[in-house]
């Protein structure tokens, strides 16, 4: 490809409304460029890298014995219906209705369809078992798209879908998937970690989530992690052993008493007006789940994640009360409480779980529903029976792991890949059934496999970039090598770059002279941004007979015969 032909456009500077490297990299070099929010035009060097991971996908996916298909991007309502999900997914579910007035939506998963698919063809025993995979494009009405190809709205996705008879089967092509998973990022140039992680709206017992370790903004995921065995987990999912902390409040309460606790509306001015550590408080906080309130009751040292609280309560969307509407909950209550003094007693009706770390508790303080004034020495006894003790907790860095008794770190993670244990979520509500040896009807024990390809490419910004630009790695590059002549105007430098050019074209290389009438400033600047794994300069030294060759990942330069840049490009290039 000529440079002059090339239809790209590189920026002076990163676009004002890009927040993380690899969306203002991947804007300024020219690969994407902004349709609509969360909405992007793949331009010809992003649609090369996206078709190349897409190539290692497949292969990996065929190697495994999965085979590809391609299902509707739009889904009628009835089998989303069928499944549950048409009103439990949420607002990230596009829907529209067509000119006849049949509702449908834009798929953002495929499990509904597979399903349904699957149980008018897979009739008998014998077919199974069978793992089916796409790649296409998916749409999620994000609520806040940001991060370029991150977070947006509409996105390429690989998702594949098996089928088997038993979860032995099941649990066998799980290993297999996450084995493919571990091949097709290592050869994209990115290891992963594979960390346990909440199931989401997809559902299913079992899920990990495949996470690119970065340290960069963008790693939207905390990951804990064990150094001593294997444990893995995302935040939302992650457990942990608590040190050992001050839970019993018995040498400051002798009895239990309601006092005046004015100006004390944080746990630090409470703590310090007390005089007492922050473990002896439990915390009232006040969230709303699918429209309605739920009361969460935590040890006040700790923080609640959200994520398992809304699972712990069986909803859909979650946020924190705004302070209207915990205003609105107290009047409806009786009560005249601002946050802060807030607590369980009185709230009858309303959903309340308690965290793990309330059931230690003993002689603590407690919000009673009424501003300035706690209840202190309080047990368990003196506050509405908890029927359920859940983990809502988030976990924190240097508490224990679970397996080992370590302590647990913490790093940022993008999240590139999904495996999933559906079981028969989806088979037994959608009547998915196949005939076993007995001629009995059985439901098909699934699983559901993902991975974001256009996610995959942004990850690969933000683990291999530096200050002036990408540094693809080679596997995935739109292309291999960029040919700079330094002055176009000189015959000797443009004859050179021209026969290396042939000569790697001949050979299987990927590569791009950079044909431009430019100073030799404004490629070299344009080579790193758009980050091509090697350069080779055509300059004032081809006098001498030689030219200067670059690698972009490590900036070793080497100054060589043309023959032997070309020799050395190829064996390197090829051998990947």
């Amino acid at each position: 490809m000529k440079m002059s032909k090339m239809f790209v456009q590189t920026l002076r500077e990163f676009p004002s409304d890009a927040e993380v490297v690899s969306h203002k990299m991947l804007a300024r070099a020219g690969y994407i460029k902004k349709l609509t929010s969360g909405v992007y035009n793949y331009m010809p060097l992003m649609w090369r890298v996206l078709k190349k991971i897409e190539n290692i996908v497949r292969d990996e996916m065929d190697k495994a014995g999965a085979q590809e298909l391609l299902m509707p991007f739009v889904q009628p309502k009835e089998l989303w219906e069928e499944s549950g999900r048409w009103d439990a997914y949420g607002r990230e579910l596009m829907r529209l209705k067509d000119r006849h007035d049949r509702v449908m939506c834009l798929g953002p998963t495929h499990e509904e369809i597979i399903t349904a698919l699957a149980r008018d063809v897979l009739k008998s025993y014998k077919q199974l078992p069978v793992n089916l995979y796409q790649i296409q494009s998916k749409f999620r009405d994000e609520v806040r798209p940001r991060y370029g190809l991150l977070r947006g709205r509409e996105f390429i996705m690989k998702d594949a879908y098996s089928f088997d008879t038993s979860q032995e089967g099941l649990n066998k092509e799980y290993e297999n998937m996450a084995k493919a998973y571990t091949n097709i990022f290592n050869r994209c140039g990115l290891p992963t970690k594979m960390v346990q992680s909440d199931s989401g709206a997809i559902g299913g017992s079992v899920s990990h989530e495949f996470m690119v370790i970065t340290d960069t903004d963008a790693g939207e995921n905390d990951v804990f992690y064990c150094d001593d065995c294997d444990y893995s987990a995302n935040s939302n999912h992650a457990v942990s052993k608590l040190l050992p902390a001050e839970v019993d409040g018995a040498k400051y309460f002798t009895k239990t008493e309601v006092i005046d606790t004015p100006n004390t509306h944080s746990i630090e001015e409470l703590s310090k007006f007390l005089n007492i550590p922050s473990t002896l408080i439990l915390k009232t906080l006040v969230y709303i789940v699918d429209k309605k309130p739920v009361l969460a009751l935590i040890r006040a040292d700790k923080a609640v994640e959200e994520t398992k609280l809304m699972n712990a309560v069986g909803g859909v969307e979650i946020r924190i009360a705004s302070s209207a509407e915990i205003a609105e909950l107290m009047a409806d209550k009786g009560f005249d409480a601002v946050p802060g003094f807030i607590g369980p007693n009185g709230m009858d009706g309303i959903t309340i779980i308690a965290d793990e770390t309330v059931r230690d508790m003993k002689n603590f303080v407690v919000g009673i529903n009424k501003t300035d004034r706690h209840l202190v020495g309080a047990n368990l006894s003196d506050i509405p029976a908890i029927e359920n003790y859940v983990d809502i907790r988030l976990v924190e860095a240097g508490e224990l792991c679970p397996q080992c008794g370590r302590p647990l770190k913490v790093t940022k993670g993008i999240e590139v890949g999904n495996i999933f244990q559906l079981g028969t979520k989806y088979s037994k509500p959608m009547k998915a059934f196949y005939l076993d040896e007995n001629g009995k009807a059985q439901p098909y024990i699934m699983g559901c496999y993902g991975i974001g390809i256009s996610r995959t490419a942004a990850a690969a910004v933000e683990a291999h970039h530096d200050e002036h630009g990408i540094k693809w790695p080679i596997s995935i590059a739109p292309y291999h090598v960029v040919i700079v002549p330094v002055n176009i105007k000189d015959e000797l430098q443009m004859k050179v770059a021209g026969e290396m050019y042939e000569k790697l074209l001949s050979a299987g290389v990927e590569v791009v002279l950079d044909d431009r009438d430019e100073r030799a400033g404004v490629k070299f600047k344009d080579a790193d941004l758009i980050g091509f794994p090697f350069r080779v300069t055509v300059g004032k030294t081809i006098n001498d007979g030689l030219v200067e060759y670059k690698v972009r990942e490590t900036g070793e330069v080497l100054t060589l015969k043309p023959e032997e840049a070309v020799e050395k490009l190829t064996d390197i290039i090829l051998s990947k």
